[in-house]
């Protein structure tokens, strides 16, 4: 089976993403959150990486 990204449907505080990414990596959702804080804070580019993967990755049904 293939394994693909998707929003999370279940794991989900804002779209989904990090959910999304926890599960198709097979971390803690946590860890993934707190490296796109870690992005938004000190790289500045978190926010917008988040948003073009809340906009373009599918939803999981």
């Amino acid at each position: 089976m293939e394994k693909r990204f998707h929003l999370s449907a279940t794991d989900r505080k804002v779209g989904g993403v990090c959910g999304g990414l926890a599960e198709y990596f097979g971390i803690d959702s946590l860890i993934v959150r707190v490296a796109f804080l870690c992005l938004i804070w000190f790289a500045g580019c978190g926010l917008w990486v988040y948003l073009v993967l809340w906009l373009l990755a599918p939803k999981r049904y």
